[in-house]
């Protein structure tokens, strides 16, 4: 197909309207004054609304273009719907941020990383994919270290600058073996490549664990997770938001293409099958034990990301459309739920300059409103029936004792009894315990905004969850045809 016909253009139209965006936002912030800058985010917000209403207008055929380097997909299409509503989320509880300089191009690397992260999504190629994840990363490099008289905001972009250029290059050693074995880099050609007898198994099995490496840094999996912590604790709450769920699932679209379509022929399926149930126990215990003793806000949801990661893995490990459409409904619904619970720390730290878990102390009296949309927030992370993260953990489970991963969907289970302790504590201390200045906390119009979004979405996708993952399946069928 001709890289001037339509159909291609339309497969790429919302990164096409992404760049578009940035160029917009980038010119008005030259354009307005000072004073007016805080409008960035609400142009940011709405022009990817505008994206997201385009891709469902225009979704693309899901065939191949650009030389087979894109596939959008049913599967890719609904990825870019979860990086587009992290995107809007994030622009909308960026405005009102204490200490965040409202600046365009601050907007504009939220809007090119959210671009990058859809070319993830749709990439069918190792060289789109590698290029496609640089220019994610490049950009979340520079939003983490984005408050530069901040010394933690400074600290956390190097320690995440660090760690991500070497995943990178290990990565990239990976995927070149794969074209040493096959001389293809589209996934198509390396899957037929990897039919020659000639290949050893164990070559290819010592790859994919090279390419794991970088993709275990992009979901923050044991034990590529040491940069999660300080780097969610330094970087600008609303950039930590963005990465936490929509840098997840941009790794884990990837996870699901490569290992689904390239790796069942190469490597038996039981050998990466127990290689990522693995990583899902050790990743979700991990999580949920350090996050225990943590008294900063921003560090136990810095682990308690860690510990979801592990969970998603559970579907990764089940190898089948059960397992990729419930990992596919898990992290809908993570994105909804994380950012509120992200909002809700923003307008703490706001009124009181603190992070600290015990800020929250007496919430309930001083903000009513903002402490029931972290309570729903909290509750749906920590898989409390009716909200939509009970119901997701549900479908994860089922997948897992269908496929026989029993001890994993046990394993799973207990972990989401030690994973609530920490929830409800945090749900104690706004109830239960007393500050010692409780002063009314103010929410801002785009943070109550975000907030009543997310916990819309959260007994949303609890009570009517079928719907939406009658959807995930059909678009897992993408990966298992058969």
């Amino acid at each position: 197909m001709s890289s001037l016909d339509p159909a291609a253009l339309i497969n790429v139209l919302p990164e096409i309207l992404l760049v578009v965006l940035a160029l917009m936002v980038m010119g008005l912030d030259l354009l307005w004054p000072a004073g007016r800058k805080r409008d960035l985010g609400l142009v940011s917000a709405a022009g990817m609304i505008v994206v997201l209403i385009a891709s469902f207008l225009w979704p693309g055929d899901g065939q191949p273009v650009w030389g087979g380097m894109i596939q959008a997909d049913l599967l890719a299409r609904l990825f870019r719907i979860l990086f587009l509503v992290a995107g809007i989320l994030t622009s909308l509880i960026s405005m009102d941020m204490k200490g965040l300089k409202q600046e365009g191009e601050y907007y504009a690397m939220i809007i090119i990383a959210t671009m990058g992260m859809g070319l993830m999504a749709t990439a069918n190629d190792f060289l789109m994919l590698y290029v496609a994840m640089e220019m994610t990363s490049i950009t979340q490099y520079l939003l983490v270290g984005y408050m530069r008289r901040e010394a933690r905001s400074v600290e956390a972009g190097i320690k995440y600058f660090l760690f991500g250029a070497v995943t990178s290059t290990v990565m990239l050693f990976g995927l070149s073996f794969f074209y040493g074995f096959t001389g293809q880099t589209n996934y198509a050609g390396v899957r037929m490549g990897l039919f020659n007898p000639a290949i050893d198994t164990g070559a290819v099995l010592v790859a994919l664990i090279l390419i794991a490496v970088g993709f275990g840094f992009k979901i923050a999996a044991v034990p590529f997770h040491f940069w999660t912590p300080d780097t969610y604790e330094g970087a600008p709450t609303p950039v930590t938001a963005f990465i936490s769920v929509a840098s997840k699932a941009a790794g884990f679209a990837v996870l699901f293409r490569v290992l689904n379509v390239v790796f069942p022929v190469g490597v038996p399926q039981s050998e990466w099958t127990n290689l990522m149930e693995t990583l899902a126990i050790v990743t979700m215990t991990l999580g949920n034990v350090l996050a225990i003793p943590q008294t900063n806000i921003k560090r136990l949801l810095a682990y308690s990301s860690i510990a979801q990661a592990g969970y998603v893995l559970i579907g990764v490990a089940a190898v089948s459309s059960l397992g990729v459409a419930s990992a596919l409904f898990y992290l809908a619904v993570y994105v909804i739920t994380n950012i509120g619970a992200f909002a809700g720390v923003i307008a703490v730290a706001n009124r009181l300059g603190s992070d600290d878990i015990r800020a929250f102390a007496g919430l309930s009296r001083r903000s009513p409103y903002l402490a029931l949309m972290i309570l729903v927030a909290f509750l749906s992370l920590g898989g409390v029936p009716p909200t939509a993260g009970f119901v997701g953990k549900l479908f994860l489970f089922q997948a897992a004792v269908g496929q026989g991963l029993i001890r994993l969907a046990v394993i799973g289970v207990l972990n989401v009894i030690v994973g609530l302790y920490y929830y409800l504590m945090v749900l104690k201390v706004m109830y239960v315990d007393r500050g010692e200045e409780e002063v009314e906390v103010p929410v801002s119009a785009p943070l109550a905004w975000t907030l009543a979004v997310s916990a819309a979405g959260v007994m949303l996708l609890g009570i009517f969850a079928h719907p939406w993952y009658n959807i995930a399946l059909r678009a897992a069928a993408v990966l298992f045809p058969g």
